[in-house]
């Protein structure tokens, strides 16, 4: 009771400054949905509920999702609910903490992925009847202190979570000590997540390099430490779409720097430019597929944490990778052969013969599906 009203409270206090950010963008949709329930309905029932994050969560999951014929989403980010939306019309925002009690559709199976630790869900969720099991769990370095600070909060949320299936041995170490009970080692499934291209884009005859998952001021950094040559295409796929018309602008002004032909992919001019914006979702591991070298951006700049490396790996693609992954560091142990750079010596890395990525120590998804599968059973008495 407390809790609901210090959410409410919370809620009142954050109102003006939602309205605020209400215009922009990027917030548009996600918002008015979260805190106002706009056009936000509770979600019809089904037998798994999967909740996430973002875009990248939401694609971890599609292929564990797809497995069930009752299923729906929830997200907190536009990206998210685009792409689980693609997957299924049974996605909504996930409510702000005092909506949630009375707007949780019951589910037999809750499935809450990493670190989306809501009280008012899971408590909500076993409240309904739900079997809650906290997916793919993980603490990072730098979160670790925060929430050994908020210790009491985490240890209240794990009395309603009946399952965790961690990442790693050290994330089962620092979950047992906020609190958490009934926990299993699984690795992290998005070293499973296979998600094959969609299109069998040609080989390009020049050395393709895939500048990938870039945030605010990584590819003037990137391109910046580049002379390119004409035997030498170059792909930039910025990691947020609100960015691509300003990405445009620096990749057109490096196209120009160096006499080299710059189009957008949105354009389909043919790929006959060695400078080429991929201006558009769910294309990049179609070019991942058919690149050289890949380098990861959100590695290159401080307060970030890198990405997810197992797409590249998958094709065992050379990849370049800055020093500031630390949100990621349990998806790197799973990648042998990457090679970090501070891009100092980026020219070199692009002219050199690099070692090729491998996957190691891959969870196993179909008995992870399988264990889903029983509660659903059991929940239905059977």
């Amino acid at each position: 009771m407390f809790y609901n009203l210090f959410s409410f409270f919370v809620w009142l206090f954050l109102t003006p400054f939602i309205l605020v950010f209400s215009f922009k963008k990027k917030y548009k949709k996600s918002l008015p949905a979260r805190f106002f329930l706009y056009k936000n309905p509770p979600l019809k029932k089904a037998d798994v509920h999967f909740h996430a994050c973002s875009f990248g969560e939401i694609s971890a999951l599609e292929i564990l999702a797809l497995k069930f014929e009752s299923f729906s989403f929830t997200t907190t980010t536009a990206t998210g609910f685009e792409k689980a939306k693609s997957l299924n019309e049974n996605t909504r925002f996930l409510p702000f903490e005092c909506f949630i009690p009375f707007w949780l559709t019951k589910s037999k199976v809750l499935v809450v992925f990493e670190a989306e630790l809501w009280l008012n869900l899971v408590k909500t969720a076993k409240k309904n009847g739900s079997y809650v099991i906290l997916l793919n769990a993980r603490i990072s370095d730098r979160s670790y202190k925060r929430y050994e600070k908020f210790k009491f909060y985490y240890k209240e949320i794990f009395k309603y979570i009946d399952l965790v299936l961690a990442q790693s041995q050290l994330d089962k170490t620092r979950l047992l000590n906020l609190g958490a009970k009934n926990i299993e080692v699984v690795g992290n499934i998005k070293s499973a997540n296979f998600k094959p291209a969609s299109k069998d884009y040609p080989k390009f005859s020049e050395f393709l390099v895939t500048i990938a998952s870039t945030h605010d001021g990584e590819e003037e950094l990137i391109l910046n430490n580049i002379t390119p040559n004409k035997n030498q295409k170059f792909i930039i796929a910025p990691r947020h779409p609100e960015r691509f018309c300003k990405v445009a602008k620096i990749c057109e002004d490096f196209a120009k720097k160096f006499n080299l032909k710059f189009e957008k992919f949105s354009q389909n001019l043919g790929f006959k430019s060695n400078i080429i914006l991929l201006d558009t979702m769910n294309e990049v591991i179609n070019f991942y597929k058919i690149s050289d070298v890949v380098v990861l951006g959100g590695s290159f700049i401080d307060g970030i944490g890198g990405h997810n490396p197992i797409e590249i790996a998958q094709f065992n693609k050379p990849l370049i990778n800055g020093y500031f992954y630390h949100n990621q560091k349990a998806l790197f142990e799973l990648v042998d052969g990457v090679n970090f750079s501070d891009l100092s010596n980026l020219n070199e890395l692009l002219s050199s013969n690099l070692s090729k990525t491998m996957i190691k120590n891959k969870a196993d998804l179909k008995s992870i599906e399988n264990l889903i599968k029983i509660k659903i059973k059991e929940q239905n008495g059977c």
